[in-house]
């Protein structure tokens, strides 16, 4: 059963999230099993060498994670996460989706898939988290 009463209390919740919030990232799906989430890659996104900063996909990766996670039992926390960088971006916006993949008494495990808008596959993650 979830544990937010609608998507608006979730993004109200995750309100509290100030990094992910500040660097414009959006809740835009919420079901019992998984979480989508976003943002427009901005200049403030950027590495050096123009690409999109694997911090910045690591936080996105992070709040799909976290949105799914905790609308199955809050709160829960991230105990240890695998990313894989596979692409770089050639959009303009960047969404991950977070999908259950086992859900048990103290843990829960995660897989993240984060694709940019021209259908590009960008980062793939694992994440175990840990139900406090």
């Amino acid at each position: 059963m979830p544990t937010f009463e609608s998507i608006q209390a979730a993004r109200a919740y995750f309100q509290g999230d100030r990094f992910a919030m500040e660097n414009g990232l959006t809740i835009e799906a919420l079901s019992e099993d998984s979480a989508t989430c976003r943002f427009d890659i901005a200049p403030r996104h950027r590495n050096a060498e123009g690409g999109v900063m694997g911090g910045a996909i690591f936080t996105l990766i992070d709040l799909a994670f976290a949105a799914a996670a905790n609308n199955r039992h809050r709160p829960t926390v991230a105990q240890q996460v695998s990313v894989n960088f596979l692409s770089g971006s050639r959009g303009t916006a960047l969404t991950a989706v977070a999908t259950c993949r086992k859900d048990g008494k103290t843990s829960c495990v995660y897989n993240v898939n984060v694709t940019d808008d021209l259908g590009r596959d960008i980062a793939q993650a694992v994440v175990t988290g840990f139900k406090l």
